[in-house]
């Protein structure tokens, strides 16, 4: 099995697009990526739309010589309605009836609309597929961060060749959710592929009581399995996220790489930099 991150906020872009090859298929994780419009009341730096640009051209290609496509919730970062490279795939989406929010219902009954006749679609939630040896899992929906948070559902995706086994979670928060890390230590996942906790609006939108459940639970994640983790998106929006999330990386240590680590290369966080970018 191969694993490729394709895009992160530590490697400069809102998004978890992941990449996965095994020998029965090929499947590309939510392949789509997003700027943040407003950060720091400042708009994107020209360093941020030259790479969205070519990080958006780079996931076109990878999907179109992907077979299966995923998207765990409706959110523009892990999803675009505008691309063309559904035609031919199969798309598992999140269901769009049932434990979502009502903006997020609308773009999927909409994107839905856009690609039903072009595609083979499959309503993923709480499901599971074969395709040959490849074992294919998806998770019932979770809280897109805290409990009862407005922001809606994602589900997880789970993909197990007999050799290695990956576990997406999508946007748990770190997870926040107690159902959501029992969930993940269920799985015993090889390596964890999870977002940390909004850390940038910490005492705001995010509270230092649901940091505090990310931690523990994310700590208990790592003392009960002993898988991999790339640990990202929401996360690396903040550059003092380390300062701010100190006791996973204390106990993970070098088991908690980012996507742009996993890769052996730097981080670029050029959104938590943004201040400095517009000097």
């Amino acid at each position: 099995m191969k694993v490729i991150p394709i895009a992160s906020d530590s490697m400069g872009i809102r998004s978890m697009a992941t990449y996965i090859e095994t020998k029965d298929c090929n499947i590309f994780i939510d392949p789509s990526a997003a700027l943040a419009t407003d950060r720091f009341s400042l708009p994107p730096h020209a360093k941020e739309i030259k790479l969205y640009e070519k990080t958006k051209k780079k996931i076109s290609q990878i999907a179109k010589k992907s077979d299966i496509l995923t998207i765990s919730h409706y959110h523009y970062d892990h999803f675009d309605p505008e691309e063309s490279f559904y035609g031919g795939k199969t798309v598992f989406l999140k269901d769009i009836s049932k434990n979502i929010n009502k903006s997020q219902k609308k773009r999927g009954k909409e994107f839905l609309e856009k690609i039903k006749d072009v595609c083979t679609i499959k309503i993923c939630d709480d499901s599971e597929h074969m395709f040959g040896k490849t074992n294919i899992k998806f998770s019932p929906p979770f809280f897109h961060g805290p409990e009862k948070i407005r922001l809606g559902y994602v589900v997880m995706t789970r993909v197990d060749d007999g050799k290695k086994r990956i576990l997406h979670t999508s946007d748990v928060q770190g997870p926040v959710s107690e159902k959501a890390m029992k969930y993940i230590i269920k799985q015993n996942p090889d390596l964890l592929i999870l977002d940390g906790p909004p850390t940038m609006f910490l005492g705001w939108r995010f509270s230092y009581k649901n940091l505090e459940l990310a931690s523990n639970n994310l700590i208990k994640i790592l003392k009960k399995t002993k898988c991999e983790i790339i640990l990202d998106h929401h996360l690396l929006r903040d550059k003092r996220y380390k300062k701010q999330y100190p006791e996973p990386y204390k106990i993970g240590k070098k088991r908690l790489k980012t996507f742009a680590e996993y890769l052996g290369k730097e981080n670029n966080t050029l959104e938590a930099n943004r201040k400095e970018l517009w000097g």
